[in-house]
């Protein structure tokens, strides 16, 4: 199949998706775990690339969901040397199609920050994924502040992904049945979770220069925000931080991918944070969708300028492509 060339109002438009999954068997077998889809490896990247050609996604940016939180310090500096040089390995071998995020063992958060800083220097990746908590620890927890600073000298993008385990773990009995709420709501709500403690705790007043992405549009979060300012009108008292500003003017200081499936959905993300804020994701290869350059072309509310940020050009800046 020919490769899908998109373009917006007759100029061709570089793509880039930065919700795409993978995995390195050598790394999971370290603590004795194994592969659960075949298109997650990056060995043969064949069935990728013709995916990506179909769908017209240029770049894709890889990232490895956080597995390695209960590791030790020694498995955990292992696994992730192992990780990052594979990850760096396949972006090498099609540089005009894959950059990557470094994995970083944030249970460690010193090493986490030599990590980072390793990933992007030697290994030239362009920033972290990690999971919405850490062992039940919220991101905004200052024993995580020298990760931050890291990232924030760095410049590099920290993509937030959550982990069914981070609210499945704390709320098991209300999750089970039909539907995979783990997943459906969990997911979303442990991305809400570790965004409202960032800002709520002070994280990006302390950090303002951070770049922080989170997956899934951000999951609730801009979906109610308004319910963040009004908590600290209406009991005052439980604002327990003084914050910088509003909370809601926080959400035009982070990034949100594109994930949320319906135009009405799209239009409402981009009110609440500006198109400028807003990735392309698509979750490869998980099957959440294969139409998301569609979902963006086709969301009425958006001038030609907007469609260009969200299909690549702030993934572009932010990621260097």
């Amino acid at each position: 199949m020919s490769r899908r060339e998109v373009v917006v109002n007759g100029r061709r438009v570089k793509t880039i998706d930065v919700h795409a999954h993978c995995a390195v068997p050598e790394a999971l077998a370290l603590i004795g775990r194994s592969v659960e889809s075949g298109s997650l490896l990056m060995a043969s990247p064949q069935e990728r690339l013709r995916a990506m050609d179909e769908q017209g996604i240029d770049v894709e940016a890889l990232s490895i969901n956080a597995y390695w939180y209960a590791a030790s310090r020694d498995v955990a500096r292992e696994l992730i040397r192992i990780q990052n040089e594979k990850l760096a390995e396949a972006c090498a071998t099609h540089p005009d199609r894959f950059v990557a995020f470094a994995s970083v063992a944030l249970q460690h958060p010193d090493l986490a920050a030599e990590q980072l800083e390793e990933g992007v220097k030697r290994y030239g990746l362009r920033g972290a994924a990690i999971g919405g908590s850490v062992n039940g620890e919220e991101l905004a927890d200052p024993r995580f502040h020298p990760f931050w600073a890291k990232a924030e000298q760095l410049g590099a993008l920290v993509f937030i992904h959550p982990q069914a385990a981070g609210v499945a773990s704390e709320i098991p009995n209300r999750l089970k049945g039909s539907g995979g709420l783990d997943n459906t709501i969990g997911n979303p709500l442990e991305t809400t979770i570790a965004l409202s403690h960032l800002i709520f705790e002070g994280t990006l007043d302390r950090f303002p220069g951070v770049k922080i992405c989170a997956a899934h549009g951000g999951g609730y979060l801009p979906s109610y925000a308004a319910r963040s300012d009004a908590i600290c009108t209406t009991f005052p008292d439980r604002c327990t931080r003084p914050l910088a500003k509003k909370p809601t003017e926080y959400l035009r200081q982070l990034y949100f991918d594109s994930l949320v499936f319906t135009p009405e959905a799209l239009r409402h993300l981009v009110a609440e944070t500006g198109a400028d804020r807003i990735v392309m994701g698509t979750d490869y290869p998980y099957p959440w969708t294969q139409t998301s350059v569609d979902h963006i072309l086709h969301t009425p509310s958006l001038s030609d300028a907007d469609r260009v940020a969200i299909l690549g050009g702030t993934a572009e800046k932010l990621l260097g492509v």
